[in-house]
């Protein structure tokens, strides 16, 4: 904006009285004194004169921004650099005080000069655009054009010189018409251009595209805004500690795409497929839409097969860029700071041109400053420090997570408009772990996406053809198909290659490593270079392996390793069978880390040799092994019927597991019992709760793939699945849990329970709960808050609170008719829950237990709690209509069983531990419970001195301890108890009751043990 233009949206009538506030007021006799007066004594906001402090005069270069910004027309500059802008306008109005001459001086100088003066002498802008500095001295010229004449119009000016006389009004309006006639403002062409450019940028880059495999019904490109995945770029760097820990190294970690947002110099190392090129293509589109940068995406497989790296002005024309810029157009970019240039594919060129290639680039980055750059390389390309004169931050892309995986895989499907194969795949990611370790980047996660959609929802047999066509994409077809040869000479086809990998693999196999040492790796090379045909020795043949094969790596200087271990695995597997050492690896399958390598092995094995590592897996009689050889089936597309059958008939027995004790010897298998898992359809109810109680205690090593089973379960009736699936929420990621499977229960009968705040949280993403509990010291308010409705809530648990004292938050809950406190020994005072609807009660130990007496909506009680006076009718609700009623120890300590019989209504009565031998007195107290029905006795039968026990026609059901010594007390019990229908016996540990031991005692009733 041209000084005049800018007078012009500023009226003179308003802006020229803000501008004289900066000087004082003519004083009489100012202009007749000899010494001259400088502008230092005429400011106001200086000296003994001082009407305006450097606050009022950074308020007036505000006004006088937003007057100009305000105005009709195009905005000047940025809008979020408004503030900047008129701050740097106000040290410059503050320079006028520091200036070392007087106003008639200013005048002569003109109005340009007074304004480089005053740049000159205030701090100059820092990190403003260049349409804000183009803004900014013109205001300043502006502002010095209005103080000037307001100079003139002094009479002290008047007075000292006559020759400024002719610096009249007129003169000025005859200036501002000279620069409104100017020239238009430059760099019209250049936006122009823009306009085209930055939308073809986005279009052309918007789309991922998978090299190297053969899809006939997917396509093989999506729209990269819908299909990109943020992943995560780690920095190693060295800091400073205190004086115990002198230095460390810590690992950074930010999404790639901030990796420019702190640094404007970054090479970015990653393996093959881990995102590099499609975080290229990220931030080029997103600059492009943004319009805060100009992208140049500098692929240097393209830029070398021209021999001459590209000068700025062919940087366009020399990627095959259509439109054509105004000559000089890069230059003025790059001058101006305003470049995003996205160097990608270190890695993919010779490395006899990497050394030009890095002056190229250093004598453009000396060139052109204040520019962004993004370059990319595979890990061992280049050395750590390979630009370190450069100021460049190295950051390595980390391997994607499960939830990345998850996200990536939701993702796809999106984009490939196939929601139908999301679901089966990321079950079988979840569940199968060799899968899961092989989806660990972008490409191979798309790899394993677009093949599973190719075959309708199925990933290949034993995923021996996934492994395949992994290796054929990454040592062939992917490289070849981008328009790549050999780096280094080593012309290698894709069998020698593989003949290479996998003695290095097996090497790794044997030693129980994953990595070893490169001099290590450079001799197996050697030694298998005379059998396979190629050009180059050890050293280049391994370099080019590092760089282009996609399946090694360099971790550290002088080490080695395969990028995934299931190709360790699958390589040392493959050389195994072709040198015929099955006994080696079946010799070894007591180790778990021999699993994938096994089942690889019968992958790659003849029939006959199939049968003959299954049959030694079996012949170990171990049930992991036997699981093995089941899993093991997976990958034997031929094998002998009678085998086959066997393996299956073994494995059946283990199953599904049919209780809990089979559950968790199941679960002793390990992890790769999870792909075994069946369910729930065609499991009976008992079944389904084993194969949930397996999963879940392998929980702790497998959290997706348990997670992956139970979430099969959701929806199952049964209660006692329900129960296991919503008491192993503390096994899993609480949220996803939460979600995936918590909200999904049938919960009427159902409690969840929330130990953590995490917990807690996670109850406003889930359906009401009828019934809560809640653990630990939670603030009863917290709670509350986070339970959505309520109104639903009719039972709540509250377990191990040791800080609560008052029960007054509760009755916030409405409708509830249940409360159960536990360990909770500080509440005191009852008597606030006579406002609720309240039919049952339990509590031990707290500290105050009056107000129950006003309880007299109760049906069921539970206490164990010590009272002061010695009869149950002290302290109980008298009218209270109980049917159930649990006495512990603590209660039975203090009241016994007197005045029992004042409550004829129960059907149900519980006896904990008495702290003393019963006698005839308690139970005739039992005896003149008219409806008992049910009868539970908790702990050993010898202390309840069964001997003085009556007979009780009435009772019906017995549930009493198992006991090895106990055949006098049940001849007892069966005789006092003639009605008995059905006994249960509480039974500790996975092995259960000996149940026909107790039945001859009992023959009108049926035993049963409570076993889950």
């Amino acid at each position: 904006m041209e000084p005049a233009v800018l007078g012009g949206k500023l009226a003179s009538s308003l802006i020229t009285p803000l501008l004289k506030k900066l000087f004082v007021p003519d004083a009489p006799g100012a202009g007749l004194v000899d010494k001259p007066v400088r502008l230092s004594s005429l400011v106001s906001f200086k000296g003994e004169k001082r009407t305006l402090t450097e606050k009022d005069v950074h308020k007036l270069a505000d006004h006088l921004v937003a007057r100009a910004v305000d105005s009709p027309g195009e905005a000047p500059f940025p809008p979020d650099e408004q503030t900047a802008v008129a701050d740097a306008l106000a040290r410059r109005l503050l320079a006028l005080g520091s200036l070392d001459m007087d106003d008639v001086q200013a005048v002569r100088l003109g109005h340009r000069e007074l304004a480089r003066q005053l740049e000159y002498g205030a701090p100059a802008p820092d990190g403003l655009s260049t349409d804000a500095r183009y803004f900014l001295g013109n205001a300043t010229e502006w502002a010095c054009l209005q103080i000037l004449e307001f100079f003139t119009r002094r009479s002290t000016f008047v007075a000292r010189t006559l020759v400024e006389q002719t610096r009249t009004q007129a003169e000025l309006i005859a200036r501002i018409d000279e620069l409104i006639a100017r020239s238009p403002r430059p760099g019209s062409q250049d936006r122009a251009f823009e306009r085209r450019y930055l939308p073809y940028v986005a279009e052309r880059h918007n789309h991922i595209t998978i090299y190297g495999i053969d899809l006939r019904d997917s396509p093989d490109r999506w729209p990269l805004e819908v299909a990109y995945l943020s992943l995560e770029a780690a920095e190693t760097e060295e800091r400073q500690l205190p004086d115990e820990h002198p230095g460390a190294a810590f690992t950074v970690q930010l999404p790639a795409e901030d990796a420019l947002s702190t640094h404007d110099r970054v090479l970015l190392r990653g393996d093959a497929g881990s995102g590099k090129t499609t975080l290229v293509q990220w931030l080029a589109v997103t600059a492009a839409r943004d319009g805060d940068r100009i992208p140049y995406v500098l692929p240097l497989r393209t830029l070398i097969r021209a021999g001459q790296l590209p000068s700025p002005e062919a940087f366009l024309s020399s990627t095959g860029c259509p439109h054509t810029p105004p000559e000089g157009w890069t230059e003025r970019v790059l001058t101006a700071g305003r470049a995003l240039i996205l160097v990608d594919g270190l890695d993919e060129i010779p490395s006899a041109d990497r050394h030009r290639t890095r002056d190229w680039l250093q004598s453009l980055i000396r060139a052109f400053p204040g520019n962004r750059w993004l370059l990319t390389s595979r890990p061992s390309a280049v050395r750590p420090d390979w630009l370190s004169s450069e100021a460049f931050r190295e950051l390595t892309l980390t391997p994607m997570r499960r939830s990345e995986v998850k996200t990536f895989v939701e993702r796809w499907h999106t984009a490939a408009e196939a929601p139908e194969y999301e679901a089966p795949l990321l079950d079988s990611l979840r569940t199968k772990r060799d899968l899961a370790r092989l989806a660990t980047n972008p490409l191979m996660c798309g790899l394993i996406c677009a093949l599973h959609r190719e075959r309708r929802g199925y990933l290949p047999t034993g995923r021996k053809e996934l492994y395949d066509a992994a290796l054929t994409m990454l040592l062939a077809r992917r490289d070849r198909e981008r328009g790549m040869g050999a780096l280094e000479g080593a012309e290698l086809g894709e069998e020698a290659q593989l003949e290479i990998l996998q003695r290095l693999a097996y090497a790794l196999v044997l030693s129980g490593r994953t990595e070893m040492d490169q001099e290590t790796a450079e001799g197996i090379v050697e030694r298998c270079l005379p059998t396979v045909a190629g050009q180059g020795d050890a050293r280049t043949v391994l370099r080019d392996l590092l760089l282009r094969s996609g399946l090694l790596r360099q971790p550290a200087d002088g080490v080695v390793d395969f990028v995934h271990r299931t190709f360790q695995d699958y390589l040392g597997a493959r050389y195994a069978v072709e040198e015929g050492h099955l006994d080696v690896l079946t010799s070894r399958a007591d180790d778990t880390q021999w699993e994938d390598v096994i089942r690889m092995a019968v992958a790659h094995a003849r029939p006959r040799e199939r049968v003959v590592v299954l049959r030694q897996l079996l012949a170990r009689e171990d049930p992991r092994l036997t699981l093995l050889a089941l899993v093991c089936l997976e990958h034997a597309t031929a094998l002998d019927p009678a085998v086959r059958a066997e393996v299956e008939s073994r494995s059946a027995a283990l199953i599904p597991p049919r209780t809990t004790a089979d559950a968790h010897t199941l679960a002793d298998a390990g992890p790769l019992v999870l792909e075994l898992l069946p369910g729930p359809e065609g499991l009976t109810n008992d079944e389904a709760r084993c194969v949930t109680v397996t999963a879940s205690i392998l929980g702790g090593q497998e959290p997706e793939g348990a997670m992956a089973v139970l979430r099969r379960f959701r929806d199952h009736p049964s209660f006692d699945v329900r129960r296991q699936l919503a008491g192993t929420w503390d096994r899993f990621d609480t949220r996803e849990y939460a979600v995936e499977v918590l909200d999904h229960l049938v919960r009427d009968d159902l409690f969840v329970r929330c130990s953590s705040p995490e917990q807690l949280a996670a109850l406003r993403l889930m359906r009401p709960w009828r019934r809560l509990t809640i653990n630990g010291s939670h603030d009863i308010g917290e709670v509350i808050d986070a339970v959505p409705d309520l109104d639903v809530v009719d039972l709540l648990s509250l377990e191990h609170h040791t800080t609560m004292s008052t029960l007054d938050a509760v009755p916030a809950f409405r409708s509830l008719s249940a409360l159960w406190l536990q360990d909770c020994f500080g509440v005191r005072d009852l008597g606030c829950l006579s406002e609720l609807p309240l039919t049952d009660l339990a509590f031990n130990r707290i500290a105050d237990p009056s107000g129950l007496p006003t309880l007299g909506g109760l049906t069921r009680l539970s206490l164990d709690q010590p009272f002061e006076g010695d009869r149950l009718s002290d302290h109980l609700p008298l009218d209270a209509p109980l049917e159930y009623l649990f006495l512990g120890q603590e209660t039975l300590a203090t009241t016994g069983l007197r005045d029992l019989e004042g409550w004829p209504t129960l059907t149900s009565l519980s006896l904990g531990r008495p702290p003393a031998v019963m006698g005839a007195v308690d139970w005739g107290q039992v005896e003149r419970l008219p409806v008992l029905r049910n009868l539970v006795l908790n702990t050993s039968l010898n202390r309840y001195a069964l001997e003085f026990m009556p007979e009780l026609p009435s009772v019906e059901s017995l549930s009493v301890p198992s006991q090895r010594t106990g055949d006098k007390y049940f001849r007892i019990l069966a005789s006092r108890l003639p009605g008995l229908r059905t006994i249960t016996l509480k039974a500790s540990g996975r092995r259960g009751v000996p149940l026909d031991s107790y039945a001859e005692f009992f023959p009108n009733a049926q035993v049963t043990d409570d076993r889950l």
